[in-house]
């Protein structure tokens, strides 16, 4: 459910913009080498918490896991 509603805020956004863009109004003034750093930082940032989390047992079942793989000598 949620991948939907992201997916329909996303298109209103795309829909609004090209509205706009169709007026000839400019809405995003965003040069390519700011949108380039702007997702490449974002891209990053992402891959950095993804990667912590998935190296790491922040939930309560990862961890249980963490103690029952240290218990067996597995880890």
């Amino acid at each position: 459910m949620k991948q939907a509603i992201v997916r329909l805020v996303v298109l209103a956004i795309l829909l609004a913009n090209q509205t706009l863009v169709v007026y000839g109004w400019d809405p995003l003034p965003f040069t390519e080498d700011q949108i380039y750093q702007g997702v490449s930082t974002a891209a990053t940032i992402g891959v950095a918490v993804w990667a912590w989390f998935k190296d790491n047992p922040v939930t309560k079942q990862g961890k249980h896991n963490e103690k029952f793989l240290k218990q067996r000598g597995m880890k």
